[in-house]
């Protein structure tokens, strides 16, 4: 049996979504740019597909910004704002310890460029402090940048919170939104959001599309120059198939699902929790990605579980896909103060809507064994 329980990496393509997509693979190719009927039928695609995705955020449909990802999206956010202030004297950035690497390499590309970035500690849980956030605001400060939904542990900060605080200080707020968009409610009027990154194959759409919200009145500067595409802001011919895909996914996701993932994820948590002795969840129990589970199965190495598991047709992962391979510590847990040996001995379990309650079955089943042998055989000393 094969069970997959990585989707905070990526997710299963929506067979709907595909469907929706084929036309503009095969029959209605046309460059949106161009004058004649088939790019008119691509042009009249893009903006239905920036409607459905900006109505989902309460946003306006000229503020979405199409790109490759999120990945890309993070950087226009941080770099086009950084080259945007630094003239006028405000190179400071205000971000956390628990970002995704996109956010974390970016800034510390721009430490290069003489920006100076101030990274905030998380509690045992992973939220921000608040207090801290708003002390460490000064006049140089042009930008604070906050994940919502973290991919690790699955931490949903309190943006609302974090935005009030940012408009009073007068200062840019951002957030990476990439695991918690259409699975938490996001309306970036109410948390006073200027910029918002999104993508599309964490929602059972297609890989390499996302999107930059960018609240009207917004100086930024391009990350990509060429032609005039998005008004001039990202150059490069639009991924229509993709971009319809993005919509279509969006247009998919029902509270339902959501509601499904939460049951599945609590009833999940207790099982582990139950069933296996000496483990521990990292991240919080409530406010918590619907699809996230993270735990310590102490004295094991976790990549030793992944590798076990992936035996058994099993696929989790032991941190953020973006990072897994490079077999470090993961710096979220660290930021939440785990020791190593229980930092490495976890893993992240990311259910979808499509994942069953026989897969579930399956895996607390083989996952109860892998880790029963595995302590066997461990030569680590539980840790006081």
């Amino acid at each position: 049996m094969k069970v997959y329980l990585d989707n905070a990496s990526t997710t299963r393509i929506d067979k709907k979504v595909l469907k929706k997509m084929l036309p503009y693979l095969k029959e209605k190719y046309g460059n949106a740019s161009s004058m004649h009927n088939y790019g008119s039928e691509a042009k009249k695609a893009l903006e239905k597909s920036r409607n459905i995705i900006s109505k989902r955020i309460n946003a306006d449909p000229s503020e979405i910004y199409f790109t490759s990802g999120g990945t890309e999206a993070n950087n226009w956010a941080l770099k086009g704002l950084f080259f945007e202030n630094k003239p006028l004297g405000k190179n400071h950035i205000i971000t956390t310890k628990i970002e995704h690497s996109s956010i974390m390499k970016t800034c510390e590309w721009l430490k290069s460029q003489g920006a100076e970035i101030t990274f905030l500690k998380v509690d045992k849980e992973g939220f921000v402090d608040i207090q801290e956030l708003e002390k460490s605001i000064k006049k140089e400060t042009f930008l604070v940048s906050i994940i919502h939904g973290n991919n690790e542990v699955g931490t949903i900060q309190n943006l609302e919170k974090i935005g009030k605080i940012c408009k009073e200080k007068n200062v840019k707020f951002h957030s990476d939104a990439c695991q918690s968009f259409t699975k938490v409610e996001i309306d970036v009027k109410k948390m006073n959001l200027d910029l918002l990154t999104l993508n599309s194959h964490k929602i059972h759409g297609p890989k390499g599309v996302g999107a930059l919200y960018v609240k009207k009145g917004t100086k930024i500067n391009p990350l990509l120059n060429g032609g005039e595409q998005e008004k001039g802001f990202r150059s490069g011919t639009e991924n229509i198939a993709g971009i319809v895909g993005f919509s279509e996914a969006v247009k998919n996701t029902k509270k339902k699902d959501v509601r499904k993932m939460e049951k599945m994820r609590d009833n999940l948590i207790e099982k582990i929790l139950k069933e296996i002795p000496n483990t521990s969840l990292n991240g919080p129990k409530k406010e918590r990605l619907p699809n996230n589970i993270n735990i310590s199965f102490n004295n094991v190495e976790g990549e030793a579980i992944g590798g076990y598991l992936e035996n058994e047709g099993i696929a989790v992962s032991t941190g953020s896909a973006c990072m897994s391979n490079t077999l470090e510590t993961s710096h979220v847990l660290k930021a939440l103060g785990l020791p190593p040996l229980r930092a490495n001995s976890s893993i992240r379990i990311s259910i979808s809507k499509y994942t069953t309650k026989k897969e579930i079955n399956y895996f607390i089943n083989k996952l109860s064994k892998v880790i029963k042998n595995l302590r066997k055989l461990s030569p680590l000393v539980e840790e006081e």
